[in-house]
Parts: structure tokens; C-alpha cells; sequence
């Protein structure tokens, strides 16, 4: 991996616009973190409204609802993260 990346527990963070993609793009699965509403705080926007979505990478399946695995909304982006990573790694440990 390149220095640059974002991780988050030993996992790269990929953002594009108001999504973030937590997980490798190989694995059978990943996490897609869809930032639906923000807030000020100090000045500055913070998520305060996100989708967690545990998604299958599977390029056999052809809806999107096929992909999604699991979902919950959170209202910070850490609680996003740590649900996130505990479904990731469930996920994956049972493959």
C-alpha cells in the first residue's frame, strides 16, 4: 500500500464525494460508508447522518440490493467505523 492512504485498523479509507469505502476492493467484502447529512461543529462540517453498508464485491450479482449484506445508520463517523469494522471482520473471518 502506499503511504499515503487512510487506514483505519491496518484496513485502507478510500473517500469519494460523500462515500467512503472501507476494506480491500479483492475481498468478497466491503464496507461503503454513504455520508447523508452534516452538521457544523466549530466551524467546520461533520458527518452527522451515515448509511453503513456491509456490501458483497461479487461482480455476479447484478442488483445492488443483492450486494448489500447488512446496513444501519449511525450518527458519527466513528460509531460508523467501529460497526463497520466488526461486520468487516466477521464477514471475512468467514469466508
Amino acid at each position: 500500500m502506499a503511504d499515503n492512504i487512510l487506514t483505519y485498523k491496518g484496513r485502507p479509507l478510500v473517500r469519494d464525494a460523500n462515500k467512503i469505502y472501507y476494506g480491500e476492493p479483492y475481498n468478497k467484502s466491503i464496507i461503503v460508508l454513504t455520508i447523508l447529512e452534516n452538521k457544523q461543529v466549530a466551524g467546520k462540517e461533520m458527518p452527522s447522518r451515515i448509511l453503513v453498508q456491509l456490501q458483497s464485491t461479487d461482480p455476479e450479482l447484478a442488483l445492488k440490493k443483492e450486494k448489500i449484506l447488512n446496513e444501519v445508520e449511525r450518527k458519527t463517523l466513528s460509531d460508523a467505523l467501529n460497526i463497520g469494522s466488526v461486520w468487516l471482520e466477521k464477514q471475512l473471518s468467514a469466508e
